[in-house]
């Protein structure tokens, strides 16, 4: 199949199939004798697995790691849950970031009259904070 069929095959656009070739995620792709590019069924599950740890949020590194286990048949399992495990440690630091954000920016909005006045405790606390860091 050509890059478009291979696209709409696996979910990913064409370019993010090319960016994975140029960086080495997918290797070994056929071309035509004109130099089109030519997928096979290998070629679009190996996309298809690529997609999903993308969606997942596994790094572009731990998807490398990952499709080398995938393709080692020696592997043990405890390597690959390794990998999992750390992901969920990375995830959970990402979310407990996420949640202090959001609770900052809802106690700065809360303290907003959101009205016709031009003072504004959320753009005083962004200013004073970008105020902070260039005087250390």
């Amino acid at each position: 199949m050509n890059i478009s069929q291979a696209a709409d095959a696996s979910g990913l656009s064409a370019k993010m199939i090319r960016h994975y070739e140029k960086i080495g995620l997918l290797q070994g792709i056929h071309r035509s004798a004109s130099g089109y590019r030519l997928y096979s069924g290998e070629d679009l599950h190996r996309l298809r697995f690529i997609h999903q740890a993308r969606r997942l949020g596994f790094s572009l590194e731990q998807i490398r790691e990952l499709l080398s286990l995938w393709g080692d048949h020696r592997r043990s399992s405890r390597e690959v849950k390794a990998l999992a495990m750390q992901h969920l440690e990375d995830l959970d630091t990402r979310i407990q970031e996420l949640q202090a954000m959001r609770q900052m920016i809802s106690t700065l909005a809360d303290t907003c009259h959101g009205d016709d006045r031009p003072d504004c405790p959320i753009l005083d606390n962004l200013a004073a904070s970008s105020t902070d860091k260039n005087t250390s």
